[in-house]
């Protein structure tokens, strides 16, 4: 039996309930909108997950003008300057607009904001709240904004299963409940459903999210770009917590240094040192342990007692470890923990799909290009959130024609795809890897099990991995190891990438980009 709710109809319906989702639906009001939601509103969340806080260009020796160099040195040739120029730009009304939803950033003694240093940042430009809990206090405001507001309507529970189409338009989203399948008719849809570090056994995310909204998007036609672009933080907490804990950037932006186990600090070699961006301190950290030795990460000069201060909750998880930061190093190893990649999307966050949005990481919009900048995400998320808001505002609601019961898929499994995933499309990779997931994900990807979504996303990495014939930014190929001048981003739909999976023999596929 399946349940259509009717009453709810013509309502912008928003999947996903982190930072870019809560933001969509407060910026729409008092516009009526829906927030569908897996778990509790809020939770299961990366947003809630962040450490170092959104990078904003409003110290008083910064402009939007370095924010975008830095931003564009991170993404390693592959930026949309134009759209990274205007999301950079409004960081300071991101900010704001936070700041009056609920959200209390951390300030200095003489009540201006305080601002953290991160990797590859020229500035200090992190505005940050409850220390590293900026995350968590950040969805905690917005969520009892959204309690607070009337004209948000919440349906926790409701597991998104597919998008539903009328011609080329959407018209409705089926769902998963306790109770069956149940369909929400709408002609407008967001999807903020976050990233795929779920697809790995070694990632900070909450494992649930394997880029549903990217699977979802996918199936209704939506092209995809970037996808072979994961970003490996460099210092998770190498214990046997999973999903891993995260030691954020922000410990080395105050000075924390990193050594092997042979107390060698062997990023002093490499510009930037220690605050260099993100791939590299990745792959010198996976260089290091592919020898057979251990990473740490020393704050006991830099902070000692001040430790627990400053970074509370990375502390915290510390001392889960039995490790004591103010004493003791801290083990560390790389793990998945963004994706560059998803659903092609305008400055709006509209996608290819007429009448659907993706906004924050499912989306790919060119800003963060081949690798991210630290504290960039929770800034697109925010500007994404608010614009898409801004541009559904002025599309009138649709009618969303008929309403065809789909059959209800069975619960996404992503426990067959993991292994795959995390053994052929790690930090560094070749070709050989590539074809190795290609091979195994493809019938996986085409069946109709609980593995078929998990498996459309990872096979849509590896297709893209394996036309990427060099290493720009997180994708890095020991098969071709340099980087032309230029590069282009890749942008194709599901069929395509099907295409090239099933039709090109292994050996020829580096070979057909």
């Amino acid at each position: 039996m399946t349940d259509i709710l009717d009453q709810l109809a013509g309502r912008t319906v928003i999947v996903g309930s982190g930072l870019a989702g809560l933001m969509t639906a407060l910026t729409l009001a008092p516009e009526p909108s829906v927030i569908v939601t897996r778990a509790a509103l809020g939770a299961e969340t990366s947003s809630a997950w962040a450490q170092g806080g959104i990078a904003a260009s409003i110290g008083a020796d910064d402009s939007a003008a370095f924010h975008l160099a830095d931003t564009l040195a991170a993404g390693d040739g592959l930026c949309d300057p134009i759209l990274a120029a205007g999301i950079v730009a409004e960081a300071p009304a991101a900010i704001a607009a936070l700041q009056r939803a609920g959200v209390r950033f951390d300030s200095n003694g003489a009540g201006e904001l305080s601002l953290g240093l991160e990797a590859a940042h020229s500035r200090r430009r992190i505005v940050h709240a409850e220390g590293d809990g900026s995350g968590a206090a950040i969805i905690a405001a917005l969520v009892r904004a959204a309690m607070q507001t009337p004209a948000i309507s919440v349906l926790e529970g409701f597991e998104a299963r597919r998008i539903l189409m009328d011609g080329e338009c959407v018209s409705g989203l089926l769902c998963a409940t306790t109770n069956g399948a149940a369909i929400l008719p709408t002609s407008r849809l967001v999807l903020a459903t976050g990233g795929i570090g779920g697809l790995y056994e070694a990632t900070t995310n909450p494992m649930c999210n394997f880029g549903q909204g990217i699977a979802l998007a996918a199936r209704a036609g939506a092209a995809l770009a970037d996808m072979e672009f994961v970003q490996f933080h460099p210092t998770a907490l190498d214990s046997s917590r999973r999903p891993l804990a995260l030691v954020s950037e922000a410990v080395r932006g105050e000075g924390a240094l990193l050594v092997n186990e042979r107390r060698e600090r062997f990023m002093a070699r490499i510009p930037g040192a220690e605050l260099a961006p993100r791939d590299v301190v990745a792959r010198a950290i996976s260089a290091e342990i592919a020898r057979g030795g251990r990473v740490f990460l020393d704050g006991r000069t830099a902070l000692g007692s001040r430790f627990a201060t400053r970074f509370p909750v990375i502390a915290a998880l510390c001392g889960e470890a039995g490790i004591d930061p103010a004493k003791d190093l801290i083990p560390v190893r790389p793990a998945v923990h963004y994706h560059m990649g998803g659903v092609a999307t305008d400055a709006n966050g509209r996608s290819s799909v007429a009448g659907l949005w993706v906004v924050g990481e499912a989306a790919s919009t060119g800003l963060h290009g081949a690798n991210r900048l630290a504290s960039n995400s929770l800034l697109e998320a925010a500007v994404t959130g608010m614009r898409a808001a801004r541009d559904i505002s002025g599309v009138p609601a649709g009618n969303t024609g008929a309403t065809f019961t789909e059959k209800l898929p069975p619960p996404p499994d992503a426990s067959l795809v993991r292994p795959i995933v995390s053994r052929h499309l790690g930090v560094l990779r070749n070709g050989g890897a590539v074809h190795g997931a290609i091979a195994a994900l493809l019938p996986l990807a085409e069946s109709n099990g609980p593995a078929a979504d998990p498996a459309i996303v990872a096979l849509l990495i590896a297709v893209f991995a394996g036309l990427r014939m060099e290493s720009r930014g997180a994708h890095a190929r020991t098969d071709f190891p340099l980087k032309p001048a230029h590069a282009s981003r890749c942008r194709m739909h599901l069929s395509e990438a099907l295409a090239i999976a099933s039709a090109t023999p292994p050996y020829l596929l580096a070979r057909s980009a």
